[in-house]
């Protein structure tokens, strides 16, 4: 089912362009242009919300799943402590290797595109940061909250609550376990009839966004686009060495087992579509239900590589096109304020936008600099979400590793079953 899937969503992919594209040069005024490609996205919409609906009750389940069978709070400790140390050195190397390239490659000098005045207001939210704020927000004030605004960071929070509580009480909660392992099978049947409708949403979104801003925008940002293209490569390019280096050759079958997942994400662009598919492609490959439905959420709020590496290039990006010479100090500064910001916006939509139009101000760049950006910012969020997808999966297997804990992997052309006693074969 995996293969024929994949295939299926690549034949969408083509299908996508070439509808979009004939659309696109059917001479339709912009209007009506935009009106077609609000059909397609209907499709998408319908999709994305199915995926946010099965998340919460994932997340949910998985965690206190693992960490019942865990039976350990020591180890807990111990994963969240290798997680999050990951997580921050991933960060800062996807932000650094940003900041890099955009000084190298300069895609921003010489740019030909009609620079926005100053005064005009790109229409994206900012995002307030204060420390305060980002902490108090970690916690939630009611999981039923928290889950309808699929607020991963928070579920985590309460589930391992619950978690250790399990733990603690013992055997008088022993019922409230098989439940939770009972819904974790229940929304992975409902993943794997979800996902029958990946192609379509696929087709719909990749012919909208085709339809309205037509081909002829990449070659337009042509320089910037291939610029950031290079920098995810070279980023993908250190993911899996370091897969290689703390795994093994194990590295290059993780990356065969998460192939769906990653397509899934760079066709939608959204990493949030493929969270479900990882999930079950890290099952597969052997990372311990306990340790992947820790490390994968947590993951999701912090450690969004592609997300962040575009932070620093988008945001000198803007300044170069400006004419607006920053010294090293001050892009140092930058960096590390990003590194600060980009952890207190899981959730929100566009999180990469909001972030750099929070940020631009604080070093005297036009917010207006993000207009340049918006018309191809769904190409560039494809390659995004699908890098924050490696990232991710290859934290999670690593973590495994470094805990000396791998499950017999399954072959992954086939989806995974859907016995009762599944979650428990990895406790």
């Amino acid at each position: 089912m995996a293969k024929r899937l994949t295939l299926y969503i690549l034949i969408a992919l083509v299908l996508g362009i070439i509808v979009g594209f004939t659309i696109n040069q059917a001479n339709f005024a912009p209007l009506r242009l935009a009106e077609i490609a609000g059909y397609f996205t209907i499709a998408t919409d319908v999709f994305l919300r199915l995926i946010k609906m099965i998340i919460a009750p994932l997340v949910f389940g998985t965690l206190v799943a693992g960490i019942a069978h865990m039976g350990d709070t020591a180890a807990l400790g111990r994963i969240g402590g290798r997680s999050i140390g990951w997580f921050l050195t991933a960060s800062l190397i996807s932000l650094t290797l940003g900041l890099i390239l955009v000084n190298i490659l300069q895609p921003g000098i010489g740019v030909g595109l009609i620079v926005p005045p100053v005064t005009a207001s790109s229409g994206v939210e900012q995002a307030t940061f204060t420390l305060s704020n980002f902490i108090t927000h970690i916690f939630p004030k009611s999981i039923f909250d928290a889950m309808a605004n699929n607020e991963i960071l928070q579920i985590v929070v309460f589930s391992l609550f619950v978690g250790v509580a399990i733990t603690a009480v013992g055997e008088k909660a022993r019922p409230i376990v098989r439940g939770v392992d009972a819904l974790v099978e229940v929304m992975l049947q409902v993943t794997a009839y979800v996902m029958r409708f990946a192609p379509v949403a696929v087709f719909a979104a990749v012919s909208a966004v085709v339809a309205k801003e037509g081909l002829s925008i990449l070659f337009t940002y042509g320089k910037f686009i291939g610029s950031f293209y290079l920098g995810l490569l070279l980023l993908w390019a250190i993911l899996i060495g370091a897969a290689f280096l703390f795994i093994g050759p194990r590295a290059s079958d993780l990356v065969r087992y998460i192939r769906e997942p990653l397509l899934l994400a760079f066709s939608t662009a959204s990493s949030e579509a493929a969270y479900p598919r990882t999930l079950e492609a890290l099952d597969r490959f052997g990372v311990p239900r306990r340790v992947a439905s820790f490390v994968l959420p947590l993951g999701y709020s912090f450690n969004l590589d592609g997300s962040m590496m575009y932070m620093t290039f988008a945001s000198i990006f803007i300044a170069q096109a400006y004419g607006i010479d920053l010294t090293l100090t001050q892009e140092i500064t930058m960096l590390l304020v990003l590194m600060v910001t980009s952890k207190g916006i899981a959730g929100v939509p566009r999180a990469s936008l909001v972030v750099i139009a929070a940020t631009l101000p604080l070093f005297h760049i036009p917010e207006a600099g993000l207009l340049l950006l918006l018309g191809v910012d769904h190409f560039l969020d494809m390659g995004r979400s699908a890098t924050n997808v490696i990232g991710n999966a290859v934290a999670a297997a690593v973590v495994a590793k470094w805990e000396g804990a791998y499950d017999a992997p399954e072959p992954p052309e086939i989806e995974p079953p859907h016995a009762p006693s599944h979650a428990q074969t990895h406790g």
